[in-house]
């Protein structure tokens, strides 16, 4: 897995754009990695909701669930499905719209300096050997092209936004992260 530093691209994955970016402010570079997980509807994997929903394509009329988040304007850098492949939808470059109102590290605006994966999960299942694998992979590589994301600086979407986010949720097993990052 290589990152190419010119297109913000991680090569190899499939590149699905997301019109739900902006740039970063000047100067700024990703510090830290949230981890999110998400499915659409929830607790049902598969279907291409959350590829559609990141992308503006997801028809709300489909199930109740979706009138909810009926005009929401959301992405990620990053999605990990239940079987291990990867799709990105922002360049690692850009400001991707993950982490909503939050705080991390002293600070708010957290998707000006972040990177957002999304696991696709949920609070009540645990989460794919193939997943962890994935992400282990993915975060190795951020720690190497961008030296101020680091181990110490991984959060659950929980932790920026507590009371307000549960993801990556009770079955997201840190230590196993932790430990597979190391």
């Amino acid at each position: 897995m290589r990152y190419d530093s010119d297109t913000g691209l991680i090569e190899g994955v499939p590149f699905v754009p997301s019109p739900n970016f902006d740039e970063r402010p000047q100067g700024m570079v990703p510090e830290v990695l949230v981890v999110h997980a998400i499915s659409l509807p929830p607790g049902q994997f598969g279907i291409g909701d959350v590829e559609r929903f990141f992308c503006n394509r997801l028809d709300c009329a489909t199930h109740t669930f979706y009138q909810e988040i009926d005009g929401l304007r959301v992405s990620a850098h990053l999605f990990i499905r239940r079987d291990g492949s990867v799709v990105q939808f922002v360049p690692l470059t850009k400001r991707a719209w993950h982490a909503g109102e939050s705080e991390c590290e002293g600070r708010t605006d957290v998707n000006s300096f972040s990177i957002g994966i999304e696991l696709e999960g949920s609070d009540e299942l645990p989460f794919e050997d193939v997943q962890y694998e994935m992400l282990s992979q993915l975060a190795q590589l951020l720690y190497r092209e961008f030296p101020d994301i680091n181990g110490d600086r991984v959060y659950g979407h929980s932790d920026i936004a507590p009371g307000r986010k549960t993801d990556p949720g009770p079955h997201f097993d840190w230590q196993r992260f932790r430990t597979a990052t190391a």
